[in-house]
């Protein structure tokens, strides 16, 4: 996964056009509006499991890994998969990442390690995933 130049609006835009929903662009809002003046850029590229993806990051982080070098990373990442929509939280309190602190109020959201999966927004409390978004930018900074 590289950072691109494209434009994160127009992508999240055709977004909605092609999938017939406003997912993005309202997940979108609630961590611009939590986290006022945080970057985001649009990732493009191979990601785990060997899939073409591209992930709206917010912020940027130095993310550990477990061997070798950290590597440059973001804070908050929205994608949308074939059939649900992905927001990756690379933000951790203690040992625990906020996912599974915040799983059981978001609302219809499998939580995996670092990420939520939900078929679109309109399934999650978007209050609770405002407070997410301000705890993972408390807990670690972003650029």
């Amino acid at each position: 996964m590289r950072p691109t130049s494209e434009s994160v609006d127009a992508f999240i835009a055709e977004d909605a056009v092609t999938a017939g929903d406003d997912s993005l662009a309202v997940i979108d809002g609630v961590i611009t509006g939590e986290l006022p003046g945080i970057s985001r850029t649009l990732w493009r590229g191979v990601f785990w499991g060997g899939t073409d993806q591209a992930i709206v990051g917010y912020g940027r982080i130095e993310q550990p890994r477990p061997r070798g070098e950290s590597v440059e990373w973001f804070l908050l990442g929205l994608a949308r998969q074939k059939r649900h929509v992905s927001l990756y939280v690379n933000a951790a309190e203690g040992r625990e990442y906020l996912t599974k602190q915040y799983a059981p109020r978001l609302g219809k959201a499998k939580a995996g390690a670092a990420a939520l999966t939900f078929a679109t927004a309109a399934d999650l409390d978007l209050a609770v995933l405002a407070e997410l978004a301000e705890h993972a930018g408390r807990v670690q900074p972003f650029e």
